[in-house]
């Protein structure tokens, strides 16, 4: 499970890094077709690293790379 989150980590920061360093999670999950809590996993591995900032936006979070 680990090894899955580290790649899934490794694709959201290859996402972000191509659609101007920041994307809603909404549009990271559609556009990865993974699976919902596998990319919140990972995108809680990428912001306890300190890769990531997490911003509220009305019903949706705003990723940003750090």
């Amino acid at each position: 499970m680990i090894t899955r989150i580290g790649i899934v980590a490794g694709e959201i920061w290859s996402y972000l890094d191509n659609h101007e360093k920041e994307a809603l999670i909404d549009d990271i999950i559609v556009s990865l077709k993974r699976d919902r809590d596998i990319v919140l996993m990972s995108m809680g591995w990428l912001a306890r690293e300190g890769h990531i900032s997490v911003k509220a936006e009305q019903k949706n979070y705003r990723i940003k790379l750090s």
